[in-house]
């Protein structure tokens, strides 16, 4: 997981006479991370269980746009996890899925890597504007 480990980069094309282009996995985590964000119903990203450094940053005030966002990346294929804190009011079902297909389609537009899973914690409920 793009957590767990150093940041790695992703061959994802060779044009022989022009060259290659990599992407960072945390390019990746970052995307993922900005299109759960902008899914109408979504609260907050929530920080993962050991990722000790990003909650830091967080709670410094710095904006950490991976937060709350594991990867997976291999042959090509990425599998993603995010865990976000759901709006009150708001159907997790409904959010989760808008989640899924969201992130799923940035992942693939912008970078050209096939999205085989998106899984999807919800870990809280943002109770302030009640």
């Amino acid at each position: 997981m793009a957590n767990e480990r150093e940041s790695s980069n992703y061959t994802i094309y060779e044009n022989g006479d022009l060259g290659e282009i990599h992407i960072a996995d945390e390019v990746v985590a970052v995307i993922a991370g900005i299109a759960a964000t902008e899914t109408s119903g979504v609260a907050a990203m929530a920080g993962s269980p050991g990722n000790l450094q990003k909650e830091i940053i967080s709670r410094l005030g710095m904006q950490v746009l991976s937060k709350g966002v594991n990867i997976e990346i291999e042959d090509g294929k990425v599998k993603v996890s995010v865990s976000v804190v759901i709006e009150y009011g708001f159907s997790i079902p409904e959010v989760t899925a808008a989640i899924q297909e969201r992130v799923s389609s940035e992942i693939e537009t912008m970078t050209g890597l096939k999205v085989t899973a998106v899984n999807v914690s919800v870990v809280d409920v943002n109770l302030e504007n009640e």
